[in-house]
């Protein structure tokens, strides 16, 4: 698993903090591979979830430091959604 993914893991199992998610989201990390998100918290996987969030590394990373705002990066093309919008909502609010 690439470090990148290593962090995301880590940085997303400390934002969710126990938070109550009761869906599935998967980030897929153009060129290093997916992180699934649902009630058990964050891990490296490729599932079938509930939405999907694209980014780039770069992109990815500045979400989760907060320097980019997941609405603007979707707004400006930065960030790719599939599948439940509502679920990507929810999402965003429980990272923030």
């Amino acid at each position: 698993m690439s470090d990148i993914l290593n962090e995301a893991v880590a940085a997303l199992n400390e934002k969710l903090g126990g938070a109550d998610f009761d869906g599935s989201a998967k980030f897929d990390i153009v060129g290093e591979g997916a992180v699934m998100i649902d009630a058990n918290g964050a891990r490296a996987a490729d599932e079938e979830a509930d939405v999907t969030l694209s980014a780039d590394a770069e992109t990815f990373k500045e979400i989760l430091d907060g320097e980019t705002n997941p609405t603007s990066a979707f707004m400006t093309g930065k960030l790719k959604v599939d599948g439940d919008m509502g679920m990507a909502m929810k999402l965003a609010a429980v990272l923030a």
